[in-house]
């Protein structure tokens, strides 16, 4: 599991350039995806060989002083609220302002590690000029250049120090984590579940804030159920929907094997649905499709059909992931949406013999070679799994370097063909032979 690291402060103090410096331009970088709420970022990022997961709390929509402040403060309070860590950035150029006093209270009340970064810190007069931020009460500042990576390397040692061990008390069993908006069904599903079948062993508080890992079995296989809905207290009701519902998928995604995306019928695949399905894509987890509140939909004996078309519209290209339609206040389909999760995490554990793969797609390859580049023809000689936690799939020939992403989308989907990898991620990687 890793860290998560929130960055906050006002705008235009350099947030999002740090952000990017941090995720897209380190060697040991995991991942990156911008834009996954409206303007806020979400990454993933190693350090000194420790894993972290980044948040950028910017972009907030400024429409008086009273309803900014008001909208930072909630904003800042979220991302408190769900980091390990937190990065306060300050701009040396404009000196301390009322609203960075404002964060600076609010951070000093917490007991997580905060680190005040001064930014647009590019020349020594400037470190000089650093000094005043010591009026805001924490003990110690990072001078930095976000625009060019001064003291950026200094800042993250001194962050991944304050890492707290990634102890998981959920054993090995499979986690299956149920994630979406707030009021998509969550809750409901996860109390359905447990109300109906005695089959729980225990419960072990989570290994994250908030979130509980259920023991629970179903169809004979057992596993843990990652409860992260319902849990908001009742001082949150006025959070940030979209920023919360991310935040909180991320821990839980980062978490599981298997996620089940749940989300309104009624109100569609929209943009946040979307977000969240990419988070889980990009993360390599099994993912099923749950459309809830299908009671809700007018239907007729199409309606399932159009629907599943609108979602793998969506979600192109990887449309090879089961949709199950439930209506949970009527217990409609619940345990389909839980078999369905099952096979997904079974999909994802396959391990295909070599001589399989090799007898079963040498000869499609043969039939739909790689086209020629300058003259040159690519020869796949063999193919075989790598041992990892999601399928993937070493293909060796003379030109890996000319087998470009249509191929391997092609590959892929011959793949799929001929395995059953439903709900799986699969990588596709050309090694020289």
């Amino acid at each position: 599991m890793s860290n998560i690291i929130a960055i906050v402060g006002r705008p235009n103090v350099g947030k999002s350039t740090l952000f990017n410096r941090i995720v897209k331009q380190r060697e040991a970088i995991v991942d990156s995806v911008s834009g996954v709420t409206r303007d806020r970022h979400y990454g993933k990022g190693d350090w000194n060989g420790k894993e972290f997961s980044l948040i950028d709390t910017g972009g907030y929509v400024v429409g008086s002083d009273d309803v900014f402040e008001l909208e930072i403060d909630k904003q800042v309070e979220l991302a408190i609220d769900e980091s390990d860590v937190i990065i306060f950035m300050v701009d040396v150029d404009t000196g301390i302002t009322s609203m960075d006093k404002d964060i600076a209270d609010m951070l000093r009340k917490i007991k997580k590690p905060v680190f005040l970064v001064v930014n647009k810190v590019d020349n020594s007069s400037r470190i000089n000029d650093a000094s005043e931020f010591y009026e805001l009460g924490i003990d110690k500042y990072y001078p930095i250049a976000s625009i060019n990576g001064f003291g950026t390397g200094d800042l993250l040692d001194a962050i991944v120090e304050n890492f707290s061990e990634n102890v998981d008390l959920s054993d090995d069993l499979p986690k299956f984590a149920v994630v979406g908006r707030p009021n998509a069904g969550k809750s409901s599903l996860i109390n359905a579940l447990i109300g109906e079948n005695r089959n729980i062993v225990t419960e072990i508080p989570g290994t994250t804030r908030d979130s509980v890992y259920t023991k629970y079995n179903r169809f004979g296989f057992e596993f843990n159920l990652i409860d992260t809905a319902g849990i908001r207290r009742k001082s949150k009701v006025k959070e940030n929907l979209e920023f919360y519902s991310v935040m909180r998928s991320v821990r839980a995604i980062e978490h599981s094997d298997v996620c089940l995306l749940i989300y309104d019928a009624s109100r569609g695949f929209d943009s946040q649905v979307k977000n969240i399905f990419w988070l889980c894509e990009r993360n390599k987890k099994g993912i099923v499709i749950i459309a809830n509140k299908w009671d809700l939909i007018d239907k007729d004996n199409k309606s399932t059909k159009k629907y599943e078309e609108q979602i793998k519209k969506e979600i192109q290209p990887f449309v090879d992931v089961p949709i199950v339609f439930t209506s949970i206040i009527n217990k409609q389909r619940i345990y389909k949406a839980i078999e369905a999760a099952v096979k997904v995490y079974q999909n994802r554990s396959k391990k295909i013999k070599t001589r399989e793969l090799n007898d079963t797609l040498l000869p499609i390859i043969a039939k739909y070679p790689p086209p020629s580049i300058k003259g040159k023809y690519v020869k796949i000689k063999y193919i075989t799994q790598l041992p990892t936690s999601h399928p993937q799939f070493a293909f060796f020939c003379n030109l890996p370097q000319y087998v470009k992403e249509p191929y391997k989308r092609f590959l892929e989907n011959k793949i799929r063909e001929n395995f059953d990898l439903t709900g799986a991620q699969i990588d596709i990687y050309m090694r020289k032979k």
